[in-house]
């Protein structure tokens, strides 16, 4: 008989949830090379986290998600018949960005935006870029977007684009791209900050032990930046958050950034103009606003210039700020870059302003208002992924390889209607991540982008060592955006020397 004491011990059970994870065949995967075999850079950091069991996974996931529904972290479906209104999705298991690969990323990103802020001051400007045989003007000015009564007016500080998120994907060779830019509203930090914390409090020990960047010293770098572009340095500028209010999808962010900024969060009826400046009604009078961080949308700011019926901005609020009495983040008329036909023109911008090479590739683009690309596009639907330029949340698009004949045949329609509306691009095979599978209780690998934010102000740019991971939790699906059954992930960007 084998004693108690001697007998065999068994691998823990613990390992096997780790150690029976499998990759997907094609796809770059962001923790492991192979069935149960991780990055070799990441080893290290990863080891505490690959000692979790599935018990104890589906444990620490249970209190994430409840931890998320007592904080109020939501977000809201338009499509919804209901109307609802849901808790983020969020996996634990985190995605890991070595400090190498962050390097080039926060480079290629700071690249970026200087290129498209030389952009936007040249289009409501001089317009010389035009004079490049390879930026058409009727694409860029054909966007809906953009918007001529803006030509000539310079922002103060000359600062256009302050918060910037940039939409990246990693394809099968392990290089990163550029899917979009979002220069407008971009929205999703305050999610990256929520999943940090709740990571932080279910896995204390093995997040401890990884060597993560921080991320919690956003809303002050934010703050920081806003005050800094104030039109007027008085010392004490005000900072206002502007909302279209609690049912806007994003509602939860701008009352998150506004509390955690220490800042007024506030809506259109609560602002005025008065002569060429702006007030903040308050039960003690009228207050000077310099800095409006703005989450409405250009059509709705203000009712004398864009749409009439608006009832979401305020009256006069561009003429304050072509007056450069206040600052509005970001700058209105920003749109124009964030439309997909004119994105894939990127590339040419950072040469044609900065003289260089892109640091960081587009994902090549297809743009139908070219014949050429048309006539490619309309013999190849079936291989192309197809995109609306103006839509967002994975709306508006086509999957070829996985659309049916009468799907091809719509788009085909609408194409030849609308080219201008239209870009296609083949389809590139996301990389993925471990995920938590809760109904089978394993880890799947499901399909990830990353949406890092870019701060930019008088003296530069800064990039959150981290962002926004969004992964597709449905299996096969390629659509990570949470109206469409995506979740998200905590961002892992590790220290130097980690």
């Amino acid at each position: 008989m084998i004693s108690a004491r001697t007998a065999p011990v068994s691998p823990p059970a613990t390992r096997d949830l780790f150690g029976s994870y499998e990759p997907l065949p094609g796809a770059w995967d962001e923790l492991f090379v192979g069935p149960g075999e991780a990055r070799p850079g990441l080893r290290r950091p990863l080891g505490a986290l690959l000692s979790t069991g599935a018990d104890e996974l589906a444990s620490a996931q249970g209190l994430a998600e409840r931890s998320l529904l007592n904080e109020g972290v939501t977000f809201s479906v338009y499509s919804d018949d209901r109307g609802s209104e849901r808790i983020f999705p969020f996996c634990l298991v985190p995605r890991v960005i070595s400090a190498a690969d962050w390097r080039r990323i926060e480079t290629g990103l700071e690249q970026r935006i200087r290129a498209l802020h030389a952009f936007l001051d040249d289009v409501y400007g001089p317009q010389r870029i035009f004079t490049s045989p390879r930026v058409p003007a009727e694409v860029v000015l054909g966007s809906k977007h953009y918007l001529p009564q803006l030509r000539g007016v310079v922002p103060p500080h000359g600062v256009r684009i302050h918060i910037a998120g940039v939409d990246l994907i990693r394809g099968p060779d392990g290089a990163f791209r550029v899917l979009e830019d979002n220069l407008r509203t971009p929205s999703g930090v305050s999610y990256v900050m929520e999943n940090r914390l709740v990571t932080k409090r279910v896995f204390p020990a093995k997040f401890a032990e990884a060597r993560v960047r921080r991320v919690d010293h956003y809303p002050a770098r934010l703050a920081e930046l806003l005050r800094g572009v104030a039109p007027e340095d008085d010392g004490d500028p005000l900072v206002v958050v502007h909302t279209p209010g609690p049912f806007n999808s994003a509602y939860f962010e701008h009352s998150f950034l506004a509390r955690t900024m220490g800042v007024e969060l506030v809506e259109g009826p609560d602002l005025q103009v008065v002569g060429d400046h702006l007030f903040l009604r308050t039960t003690r009078g009228l207050r000077r606003v310099h800095v409006v961080y703005r989450r409405v949308d250009d059509a709705f700011l203000d009712p004398e210039v864009f749409r009439p019926d608006s009832m979401l901005g305020v009256p006069g609020l561009m003429r304050v700020w072509a007056a450069g009495n206040v600052t509005i983040t970001n700058a209105p008329g920003n749109g124009v870059a964030d439309d997909k036909a004119v994105c894939a023109l990127v590339p040419e911008m950072v040469r044609f302003y900065l003289g260089e090479e892109p640091i960081i590739a587009d994902v090549p683009t297809f743009i139908c208002a070219r014949d050429d690309d048309r006539q490619y596009v309309l013999e190849h639907l079936g291989e192309l992924v197809v995109k609306a330029v103006d839509e967002a949340g994975g709306y508006g698009m086509l999957m070829g390889p996985q659309s049916t004949a009468a799907e091809r045949e719509e788009f085909r329609r609408r194409i030849l209607a609308e080219p201008r509306r239209y870009v296609a691009q083949h389809r590139v095979e996301l990389s993925t991540c471990p995920t938590w599978d809760p109904a089978r209780r394993v880890l799947a690998p499901r399909r990830v982008d990353l949406r890092p934010f870019i701060l930019t102000g008088r003296d530069g740019s800064w990039v959150l060592p981290g962002g926004l991971t969004r992964v597709a939790l449905r299996e096969g699906s390629y659509v990570v955006n949470s109206s469409q059954g995506g979740g998200s992930k905590d961002t892992w960007v590790l220290q130097e020397g980690a």
